[in-house]
């Protein structure tokens, strides 16, 4: 039998009419629940700062619609009723959802109201959306994950415990801390998992995790517990010390993706951590921020081994993915790319977890195939050809949907040692590195002797502010910072893949004979660059032997197209045999190719009657398969104007499409 009051509440619930949700802004969803798919799960609202579920009562593929819409993806296939997907937790936010299809947001669609629901957890409503996004959709962030009831999990650190682990400058063992609410907490080591460790790993910038000497902290920890003068004790009383639980699969891109219990069930009445210590986590750094020593045949497997690379990025680990199949590099088309499938080119290339993937050639459009599309990774492959994938060119993508990502990496401290001074704004000025000199670590300039752009795209990658525009030798215009105009690094060498100046080749004591002030070192940094490659391909295709008489190679001779050995002959009697062959070189990268030059430096050729405003724009020399160079030549710029464009781009990408052709010689003596 019902009683009165819960049937006078049925019949005011049922005789109410459907309201439309008022808010300022759309509210946010997500995903969640078993598989690692980020187009399908169970649908979660955020509203009020918590978490809640949407139930399946009148929820139809125009709802589902109009949620994967708000999602970033192109439509809805279908959706699930019945928990499907797992029932949530938390309040049921919304019951008879009514959409008419045409909304932008779910809150816009009418329903029962905020949390007035008749529903249980086991009608939670879930939705499978279709892979690809939408052209608006730039990317996905680890920064949109949220942890538990909508509140942040912002950052996760290593404390170094051992001394050991405290004297170097990249720590890779220690306990774990996550920053929850603004304030640090140590992880309860209870239920603890390798692929905990993996994930938390993955967010500092390392590909793996290694195993811990679990016995040997627990005897450290029972030694603090037990120091009188320790606060240890007294601190792990308190449940907002510690996060109670995580539980990850390993796969995920950021801890705010595990489940994780920051109390216990039952809140303050119960320890948080009881018996228990913090989680210890040990992180494999990757080979370029911890060189190994090599193994005879390592090289030679690591380089089979990466057949994926980034191109493109401003910044260390980030970059459009390019692979390498049939001995030829191409992209993969941005269908299907998520997060998981991003962690895992970043971890083959010795980052760590994909803080976001970018969808739509953000990081520029590449050249040749795109090999693969609709990558499908579950996040245990150890290489993305591992991955379940289609050809490229099986669903009709462009390379204006070429993949790129930016991984994690791990914070080398490199950033704190090097900064501009006098500069018009932050990305120009004086280079000032901090070294330690006596033993004693000072701030001082850079001799501008040997510097170059090699060093100078080194100090803006240092920085952070990306590539280099110019290298400056003559600063004299710019005043550096009172104390720190002597010049402490000299003779300054960079190959180029350094990670800071302090790595590259420099003098021993320093020497510089002009000394400081004027001629200290400096540069200007810029977040996008051109990027030019050449058409290899065109050049194998087109390439022929032709004997050519001097009194044809004039003109050739006078802008310095021939070799040296050429100006010795007896003009105009004899030949040349020259390679020749098609050159076309495309600019792949986000900022137009410009002459350093202005128009009214540019050299008149009379000859050919035309402007050279690069007098060496390629080197071309042929060399033997043991190195050696037996002809040699080079091409002059006459032009700076779009004479082939693939596609028809927008207006908005002219910018990145500039094509070069030209018709290179190679020459050498005939014998």
């Amino acid at each position: 039998m019902w009683s009165l009051s819960a049937a006078l509440s049925l019949l005011l619930l049922l005789q109410a009419p459907p309201c439309r949700l008022q808010s300022l802004s759309p509210v946010k969803l997500r995903l969640v629940g078993p598989g690692s798919r980020p187009e399908e799960g169970r649908l979660e609202v955020l509203y009020q700062g918590q978490w809640g579920t949407v139930c399946d009562d009148d929820f139809a593929l125009r709802e589902a619609t109009v949620a994967c819409r708000q999602l970033g993806f192109e439509t809805a296939l279908t959706w699930a009723h019945s928990a499907k997907y797992g029932q949530g937790e938390g309040p049921i936010w919304l019951d008879n959802v009514r959409c008419m299809g045409t909304e932008s947001s779910l809150d816009q669609c009418t329903s029962n109201g905020w949390g007035v629901s008749d529903c249980s957890h086991s009608e939670d409503i879930g939705v499978v959306c279709h892979p690809q996004r939408q052209r608006g959709y730039l990317s996905e962030r680890v920064s949109n994950a949220l942890g538990p009831q909508g509140r942040r999990l912002e950052e996760v650190r290593l404390k170094p415990i051992l001394a050991s682990a405290k004297r170097h400058s990249l720590v890779t063992e220690g306990a774990v801390e996550v920053k929850y609410e603004g304030h640090w907490r140590q992880v309860c080591d209870q239920d603890w998992t390798r692929n905990n460790s993996k994930v938390v790993c993955g967010m500092l910038g390392f590909p793996s995790e290694a195993p811990v000497d679990s016995l040997y902290y627990r005897k450290v920890w029972n030694l603090k517990m037990k120091d009188p003068k320790s606060r240890l004790k007294s601190l792990t009383q308190k449940n907002s010390f510690w996060i109670h639980r995580v539980n990850c699969l390993g796969t995920e891109p950021h801890m705010a993706n595990c489940q994780v219990q920051v109390a216990p069930a039952q809140g303050k009445l119960r320890p948080a951590c009881p018996g228990g210590m913090h989680a210890v986590v040990s992180c494999v750094a990757g080979p370029r921020f911890h060189p190994a020593k090599a193994k005879p045949g390592h090289k030679e497997s690591q380089a089979e081994e990466l057949k994926v690379r980034l191109r493109s990025g401003a910044q260390v680990g980030e970059g459009r993915v390019e692979v390498l199949m049939n001995h030829q590099w191409g992209t993969v088309c941005d269908h299907g790319w998520n997060l998981v499938s991003a962690s895992i080119v970043c971890r083959q290339l010795g980052f760590g977890s994909a803080r976001e993937a970018l969808f739509g050639a953000q990081l520029g459009q590449g050249l040749g195939p795109i090999h693969l599309s609709e990558v499908r990774c579950r996040g245990y492959e150890r290489t993305l050809s591992d991955c379940p994938s289609l050809e490229g060119s099986q669903n009709g993508c462009q390379h204006e949907n070429d993949a790129a990502v930016r991984c994690n990496v791990p914070d080398m401290g490199f950033q704190n040692q090097v900064r501009l001074a006098g500069g018009r704004g932050p990305e120009e000025g004086v280079v000032e590195v901090q070294v330690e000199v006596n033993g004693v670590r000072r701030w001082g300039a850079v001799c501008s002797d040997h510097w170059g752009l090699t060093e100078a795209m080194v100090a803006c990658r240092q920085l952070g502010l990306g590539f280099a525009n110019h290298a400056i030798k003559d600063t004299w215009y710019w005043q550096g910072t009172p104390g720190a105009t002597d010049v402490v690094m000299s003779g300054v060498h960079c190959s180029g893949p350094e990670l800071a100046l302090q790595q590259c080749q420099r003098h021993g004591p320093v020497h510089c004979p002009h000394g400081s002030g004027r001629f200290a070192a400096g540069v200007s940094c810029t977040d996008s660059a051109p990027d030019l490659v050449m058409n290899a391909q065109l050049v194998q295709e087109t390439a022929y032997l032709e004997d050519r008489p001097l009194s044809q190679l004039y003109c050739a001779h006078e802008e310095n197209c021939l070799s040296q050995s050429a100006d010795s002959m007896d003009w105009p009697y004899g030949h040349r045999r020259l390679l020749r062959f098609s050159s076309q070189i495309y600019n792949l990268g986000r900022a137009d190719f410009r002459p350093k030059t202005g128009r009214h430096s540019w050299i008149w050729h009379q000859c050919h009657r035309h402007y050279h405003s690069i007098e060496v724009f390629t080197h071309y020399d042929l060399l033997t398969l043991n190195g050696s160079k037996v002809a040699e030549g080079h091409k002059a710029s006459f032009c700076l104007e779009d004479t082939n464009c693939p596609t028809v781009p927008s207006p908005s990408e002219w910018h990145g499409k500039l094509t070069l052709q030209r018709v290179g010689r190679t020459d050498r003596q005939m014998y």
